[in-house]
């Protein structure tokens, strides 16, 4: 992909939106769909802290030369030409690195990169909002990994060791923004986790109820927060990552659609994004992710309930 025109200082009354145009220059190579949509979410949140004075007009300005740009290279994208694609895409990509960083965090792994994959989960779900108000999930998640990546980082700071898993967040508490959360680099290559160390059944309960994420789960081998580099060496040798798939209701082989049964176009658009959703988990080679999805969609047309 061609190499964007830089930006101007980013102006004060911006600091808000730094750590997403952060994040957008961080997937210009790694997923340039990412980093468009992270710009678009730049810009439009942008607009509404102050377009008029020149400094900020200068600066959205370059920035809308940005968006113009990639638009115009990704113009074949179908996450770029269809919301509900873009919608699945980074969706799917922020909760994979959600569940990386979750996956460490349970296990006792505290380091930067996971703090990383946290904090950048929550800033995708704010750039999520690009397309219409966020689901209650998506709110409950982003307000987790933030106060995670914040409550990790200032434990490791502090020379304390954090406590793992999803304990000890009120539902009223306000996270605060820290700078340096989010000021390492991506994680290329995260550990892979022991085989038999970890027991999920040996973590405390959950306090935090607000949200419910599966112990032990974690992405595939092929995640956002665990992108190959190309070596420039082929091979006709496949070797398959080994996936928990999950298991498919008996139910949904012998469902069959009742006549009586009246989908509504908003079950339509939700069994069309289910669809979607699945079919960009299968980019990332993760099944789990597109049977639950199809399952729902299945679910949803022939019940008429999710």
């Amino acid at each position: 992909m061609a190499a964007l025109a830089p930006l101007p200082p980013l102006p004060p009354q911006f600091k808000s939106i730094q750590h997403h145009l952060r994040t957008a220059q961080e997937h210009d190579k790694r997923d340039p769909v990412v980093a468009y949509y992270c710009r678009l979410y730049a810009m439009q949140t942008g607009m509404k802290i102050d377009s008029k004075t020149p400094e900020c007009r200068k600066f959205l300005s370059k920035l809308m030369d940005q968006l113009e740009a990639l638009k115009k290279q990704l113009g074949d994208n179908e996450a770029i030409t269809q919301e509900i694609v873009g919608c699945a895409h980074l969706e799917n990509y922020a909760l994979k690195m959600f569940l990386y960083a979750d996956n460490e965090d349970r296990a006792g792994r505290f380091h930067k990169n996971m703090i990383k994959s946290f904090y950048t989960a929550s800033l995708l779900i704010d750039v999520i909002t690009v397309f219409g108000e966020l689901t209650d999930e998506n709110v409950k998640h982003r307000k987790y990994a933030r106060w995670k990546a914040t409550y990790i980082h200032n434990c490791l700071k502090n020379g304390e060791t954090p406590q793992a898993g999803p304990v000890g967040l009120e539902e009223d508490n306000d996270v605060e923004e820290n700078e340096d959360v989010g000021a390492t680099s991506l994680p290329t290559q995260p550990p892979q986790p022991p085989s038999s160390t970890y027991d999920p059944s040996n973590m405390p309960p959950s306090s935090y109820t607000g949200i419910q994420i599966p112990p032990g789960a974690h992405a595939p081998a092929n995640t956002p927060a665990e992108v190959p580099h190309s070596t420039g060496v082929t091979s006709n040798t496949i070797q398959p990552t080994p996936q928990t798939i999950p298991a498919i209701e008996p139910a949904l082989f012998s469902t069959v659609s009742q006549g009586d049964i009246r989908l509504t176009p908003e079950d339509f658009a939700r069994a069309q994004k289910y669809c979607k959703y699945a079919g960009s988990a299968l980019q990332y080679e993760d099944v789990s992710t597109a049977v639950q999805n199809l399952q729902k969609a299945l679910k949803l047309l022939t019940t008429g309930r999710e």
